[in-house]
């Protein structure tokens, strides 16, 4: 099966981190402009949606346009299930308008396997409790 082309862009990010202090990486700070927020110099700021945004566009795809995860539950088609690649957009904490969005590659158990950024500061696959799942989406 041929991987869908913003999530092969993605894993090539494999490993990309936030700079130690008050540096910032400039691959990060790269994801924010091609995600349309040229502004963001700093690698501090969110940015898994800057990531997931940046691979869409690096694709061709137009992105949800916001650096809020929770953007991307208005964006593409929902899935019932998800397909690898697709977008998986997840509560934080107890929050009604934080979230964390990345990339589905597969489920293990109750979790949801993601690969995307500005998990524990780097480019990687982390598992999620799908108890977590606002919703799956794919591109319309």
């Amino acid at each position: 099966m041929q991987l869908p082309s913003w999530y092969a862009l993605a894993l090539k990010e494999r490993g990309v981190k936030e700079a130690p202090g008050k540096a910032n990486n400039p691959t990060v700070v790269a994801y924010y402009r091609d995600a349309g927020h040229s502004g963001v110099k700093h690698d501090s700021v969110p940015w898994c949606a800057a990531f997931v945004g940046a691979m869409l566009k690096r694709a061709g795809l137009k992105p949800s346009g916001s650096l809020l995860a929770r953007s991307y539950l208005n964006w593409g088609t929902p899935l019932k299930q998800p397909k690898q690649g697709c977008i998986v957009v997840l509560k934080r904490g107890n929050s009604t308008w934080q979230g964390h969005v990345a990339f589905f590659d597969h489920a293990e158990g109750g979790r949801l396997v993601c690969f995307g950024g500005n998990q524990s500061d780097r480019v990687c696959f982390a598992p999620y409790d799908r108890s977590r799942l606002l919703g799956f989406r794919w591109p319309s």
